[in-house]
């Protein structure tokens, strides 16, 4: 069979890539695959002509995207093979999570099996239901799979000879689809906290005893899974039996990432997942999303513990984000490739010599001892940096004091970096995307908060203004802006992690537009996402193309759950505002979620922090002085780790909503606290306010054993 290619396309003109934003796509826009966006003038394409489309989604940062590319994209022989059989669309996942998370399911469901990217899914022309679905395919045949041009080939004959066949298979999954729709279609009549205990248990039982983390190899963060444990021991830390031991798997398992290859001991920030069970090697990209996360548990575990270990991994995260990460204008960059020069962790790896010959020799000794130089070689014949040994261990061995040793170590680590710096480095994923802003402002927010380091917090108020004055356009979001090209309407993770990032800045610094527009936010959120029939939110607006499902998922992914940040971020927004619609959405959420929480507690941690909050409303405090006085009432707040009282400090002299105006400062700082809707006489002195602190404080300070 084959099909007739017009004599005006040309491979220039066919290949539609040239002019997008994405890049990922821009990436592709040289192949001689006639690849085009996905829109109207794709779909349209296809229907005109009957083709299959071949769906092919990734990202700039995937390793093995860069694979099947060179093999078969930058093919001319694929290529042709490609344009003759299909209308070929290219996806960039995270400017069009709305499509990569449908065919993701789709592809589980086609084929029992998780999924991954590159993604390859091809399409009926006219109703866009996937005829086969798959990930990376080679160019030869290999490891039990067909080569590309054999699949491509085969999939063509099925199109052409089984198109009743095809038709069934669309009717199922439209089938499964419906029953993934409906099966939460019965909301809970009450809330309790069983999920929470279930979860807690879940946690332990899956807890890598020796190594951290909560799988086996690969082993991914799970930032929210780290979160939940440690509010959860927070819960139990003023009780007579503090619940030490699921404190010890977030702590342990935070240790052996800081210590581990999966973070970047020159440059800081944190890998995407680890290929083995030590978080030794990682799959070296790093995503504005992990890191975003991760910088917010680290300053917390290094709050609760006050080990070096996690002050540092906080630190320098935050660097490596102003450094490299941070746009001139503001926002916040997606990613860092794991590639550089056609490589992965090329960037990264030594060798001893070069190690060796630009420290001293008892710098190197030390240096050697710690990050495994002594050992064989532990990435593909060369050396990734993870430390084998603490800084007591070194101290101990090396009769010295464990600061010492700590100090050296960063100097040599210091000296490493400069070096480093002359090599070419990974590409950078230059889009900026208002999601992951928002889960980068709240982490940079809060490790600025805690550390009272006021250039990150300034970092955080500088992406808040980029995405408010370059993605807010006619009281609405936009996803994703590059070299000041805004576009695609936003998606529920845009508005939920952007009110949560604004409500962690508002307790770093105060200011009220950052409120307003919270506000703001959250009205958008109910309004255009809202499920009004069942509760919760689903993940494209009402007005958002129509696709072949509408999904509305409850679970954590490589991102929190969409739902459990919104219902956070409304519950908490609703009691700072005395605003009873947003509770009352957060509470439908979570009761449309009650049947997902109970089936699996462990995958949905970003709702039971919802959940958490909604059965036992958080404490928020209102602190009104001047700025002087306000600066030694927050000292305390920060040496603390209290993750059920929010504290807002607002100079007297700030324009405040209605609802808060109330709540005016006096001739001396006040302290205004609040539980829910009520609310106690205010706190007149400091050490009232001290004793009022230590109440709500959970440090421990020295971990547990």
């Amino acid at each position: 069979m084959g099909y007739i290619v017009p004599a005006f396309a040309t491979l220039t003109a066919m290949n539609k890539l040239s002019s997008q934003t994405s890049p990922y796509l821009l990436q592709h826009a040289d192949n001689p695959v006639h690849w085009m966006p996905w829109g109207e003038e794709a779909l349209q394409l296809a229907r005109e002509q009957d083709k299959p489309i071949l769906l092919s989604i990734g990202y700039s940062a995937c390793h093995w995207c860069h694979v099947m590319a060179h093999e078969s994209f930058e093919d001319d022989d694929t290529a042709a093979v490609m344009n003759r059989l299909f209308v070929n669309i290219k996806v960039d996942r995270e400017e069009r999570p709305d499509l990569d998370k449908i065919y993701q399911v789709a592809h589980s469901i086609l084929t029992n099996r998780p999924g991954g990217w590159p993604l390859t899914v091809f399409l009926t022309p006219d109703d866009h239901m996937p005829i086969f679905a798959g990930t990376y395919f080679p160019n030869q045949p290999r490891h039990g799979l067909p080569s590309f041009v054999q699949l491509m080939e085969n999939i063509a004959q099925v199109y052409d000879n089984h198109r009743d066949e095809i038709r069934r298979q669309s009717d199922s999954l439209h089938d499964v689809f419906q029953r993934i729709a409906d099966q939460d279609q019965t909301p809970a009549t009450e809330l309790s906290s069983i999920p929470l205990d279930v979860a807690r248990n879940q946690i332990e039982q899956q807890f890598d005893s020796r190594y951290g983390g909560y799988s086996g190899a690969p082993k991914f963060p799970h930032p929210a899974i780290i979160e939940r444990a440690l509010r959860h021991w927070a819960r139990t830390s003023n009780s007579t039996n503090p619940d030490a031991r699921i404190l010890h798997t977030a702590l342990f398992t935070l240790e052996k990432m800081c210590a581990g290859g999966l973070f970047d001991h020159l440059g800081g920030g944190f890998c995407r997942y680890s290929t083995d069970a030590q978080w030794m090697i990682p799959h070296f990209e790093k995503m504005l999303y992990d890191n975003g996360q991760l910088l917010g548990l680290s300053i917390q575990a290094w709050r609760i513990s006050n080990e070096v270990l996690f002050y540092d991994a906080a630190v320098e995260t935050a660097d490596w984000v102003i450094r490299e990460m941070q746009a001139e204008a503001g926002g916040y960059y997606s990613a860092l490739d794991a590639d550089s020069e056609g490589v992965e962790g090329k960037f990264y790896v030594w060798e001893p010599t070069e190690v060796e010959s630009n420290l001293d020799a008892q710098s190197y000794a030390i240096f050697a001892k710690r990050f495994g130089l002594d050992r064989p070689a532990n990435f593909e014949g060369h050396w990734h940096l993870h430390a084998y040994h603490s800084y007591q261990e070194l101290a101990e061995e090396h009769n010295r004091d464990a600061d010492d040793i700590h100090d050296e170590l960063y100097a040599a680590r210091q000296r490493l970096f400069e070096l480093r710096e002359q090599r070419v480095h990974p590409g950078l994923d230059d889009k900026i995307l208002t999601s992951w802003n928002g889960l980068m402002i709240r982490g940079m927010a809060r490790a600025g908060r805690i550390m009272n380091k006021p250039d990150y917090i300034d970092s955080a108020d500088r992406a808040a203004g980029f995405i408010h004055e370059n993605l807010w356009t006619d009281n609405r979001l936009l996803a994703t802006s590059k070299d000041s090209h805004a576009h695609l309407n936003a998606y529920l993770d845009d508005y939920a992690f952007m009110i949560c990032g604004l409500i962690e800045l508002l307790q770093a610094r105060w200011d009220t537009q950052w409120l307003s527009w919270a506000g703001q936010l959250a009205d958008v959120l109910i309004e255009q996402f809202e499920d009004v029939n069942n509760g919760g939110f689903f993940f494209t607006s009402h007005d958002h193309e129509q696709l072949i499902q509408r999904s509305k998922s409850y679970s954590d992914d490589a991102t929190p759950s969409g739902n459990g940040m919104a219902a956070q971020g409304l519950l908490l927004l609703g009691y700072l505002l005395a605003e009873p619609r947003y509770i009352d959405a957060a509470e439908r959420c979570l009761k449309a979620a009650w049947h997902s929480m109970n089936q699996a507690a462990i995958s949905h941690c970003s709702l039971l922090e919802a959940l958490d909050a909604q059965l036992e409303t958080p404490t928020i405090v209102i602190l009104r002085g001047d700025s002087k006085e306000l600066e030694q009432w927050m000292q305390p707040v920060r040496d603390n780790y209290m993750p059920r009282l929010l504290v807002f400090a607002i100079p007297v002299d700030a324009e405040l909503p209605a609802s808060m105006q109330a709540k005016s400062g006096g001739d001396t700082t006040r302290a205004y606290v609040c539980q829910g809707m009520s609310c106690s006489p205010p706190v007149d002195s400091f050490k009232n306010w001290q004793e009022l602190l230590q109440q709500h404080s959970a440090d421990l300070k020295t971990p547990p054993a």
